[in-house]
């Protein structure tokens, strides 16, 4: 069957990108701490866990960003956040009452690579003192190339950081300049060496489809650009134009924007000449050379799903520090205060900064499990939810069965065996995986394009 692309995006509703489900919008107020006491109490000391550490702080603001992040031209608030994120990290580790084994650690934000050497020299001497941390654990930080200085690298081999994702965009000048993001391919290629240099084992390249002024060709030539700077992995994420909830985002002109076909077919051909380049692509947006742990576990049906995008991490549990950072606790989540100065305020009065939350009933947690094997595999096996769920998943068979006789585009098809997204509807993944999101009728959020 041919997809008529033109009728599914004219069709297409605005719809989460189901890096959580229940999604971060209905989280209820309040419930966060007491999640957060009894979750980070009861966790195994060898889990191991994985941690986030969110710095909301950037020295330029991007239009384009969807993240919690703040401009600062002074340093003095960047300090006094990171003794709040230290302190944090201390009570986390006291409400555990032992040394959780950490598998992976993620610094984002926000710009981490703005850090001076002292805080990285703190963060570092904290987080040893309260995980276990040792040859194993993937340490890796979100670097934005106009904040390295050979300081950021001395605190990068500090932390001992192992990959470094590097936030690219686009290469275009007109481009960079509606985005408010300048940065020449020179300045990158030379971080990115600068990296490797210092022992970074791995590298993640960030590019943007649908950015004003954007046009095929030059969305082309950056992806030449990015794919000579030979990454292990790239992500190739689509603009979310949200004004409604980022303001800074009224700074682009939506008549700059590319037309939602257009923005289609620019992602479609970034994505043929990644692909070209002998990347496997991974998901929705992500793509891995075939010897990457990434493309290792796509292939062996082990991708996940979380708020940093597609992972190959273990770790079901997932312990969020800093100001809006979400933690999971595998029926469970939990995301922290998101202003900056009631986040050090609590903590500094030594509560934990819980703030949202919400714990799973039974119907989430199949229908979470549904969402992310459509948003990982394209394919979601009825034996696979049976052995699961038990007797619970026949509903949820019945209802993936309907949804997909009554797909009038052809995005899903069903078999005795299960579901499959046929691979030219695997761009639409997240509206199939929309189907089983027993939210979004009622919800009240303005959510993003699918594609």
């Amino acid at each position: 069957m041919t997809l008529n692309i033109d009728a599914i995006l004219s069709n297409q509703r605005a719809i989460p990108r189901y890096t959580s489900y229940p999604t971060a919008p209905h989280f209820a107020d309040q419930a966060g701490l007491a999640i957060a006491h009894e979750r980070l109490a009861t966790l195994p000391e060898n889990g191991p866990v994985s941690l986030y550490l969110h710095v909301p702080y950037c020295d330029r603001l991007c239009w384009f960003c969807g993240c919690h992040t703040k401009h600062t031209l002074k340093y003095e608030p960047v300090q006094r956040y990171v003794e709040a994120l230290v302190a944090e990290i201390a009570l986390a580790r006291e409400r555990a009452g032992k040394r959780l084994r950490a598998g992976q650690v993620h610094f984002g934000g926000g710009s981490p690579s703005m850090l001076r050497l002292p805080e990285f020299d703190r963060l570092s001497t904290a987080l040893r003192t309260s995980f276990l941390i040792d040859e194993k654990t993937e340490i890796s930080v979100e670097i934005d190339p106009s904040d390295v200085t050979p300081e950021t690298l001395d605190g990068l081999r500090l932390l001992g950081v192992t990959r470094a994702s590097i936030g690219v965009q686009d290469f275009d000048e007109a481009v960079q300049k509606a985005i408010n993001r300048p940065q020449t391919y020179g300045q990158t290629r030379d971080v990115v060496a600068e990296l490797r240099s210092t022992g970074v084992d791995s590298l993640n390249i960030d590019a943007l489809y649908g950015l004003p002024l954007q046009t095929l060709e030059r969305l082309e030539t950056t992806i030449g650009k990015v794919l000579s700077l030979g990454p292990d992995r790239i992500a190739l994420f689509g603009y979310a134009h949200v004004p409604w909830l980022k303001k800074h985002q009224t700074m682009i002109r939506e008549q700059d924007l590319p037309g939602t076909r257009a923005r289609f077919d620019h992602a479609r051909r970034a994505a043929e000449l990644i692909s070209a380049a002998g990347y496997d692509r991974i998901g929705i947006d992500h793509f891995a050379k075939p010897d990457d742990g990434l493309a290792k576990a796509a292939r062996a049906g082990r991708l996940h799903r979380n708020f940093q995008g597609y992972t190959a991490d273990p770790c079901r549990t997932l312990v969020g520090l800093g100001a809006s950072s979400i933690s999971f606790y595998g029926n469970a989540y939990v995301q922290n205060i998101v202003p900056t100065s009631q986040y050090e305020t609590a903590v500094h009065a030594g509560t934990l900064p819980a703030m949202r939350g919400v714990r799973l009933t039974l119907d989430d947690q199949i229908r979470a499990f549904m969402i992310e094997r459509l948003m990982c595999d394209f394919a979601l096996s009825f034996s696979h939810i049976e052995r699961r769920f038990g007797s619970a998943a026949r509903s949820y068979i019945a209802e993936a069965r309907l949804a997909c006789a009554n797909d009038r585009f052809g995005l899903s098809e069903v078999t005795g065996h299960g579901v499959t997204i046929p691979d030219e509807a695997r761009p639409f993944a997240r509206i199939v995986a929309s189907r089983f999101d027993a939210y979004l009728s009622e919800s009240w959020v303005r959510y993003s394009k699918a594609v």
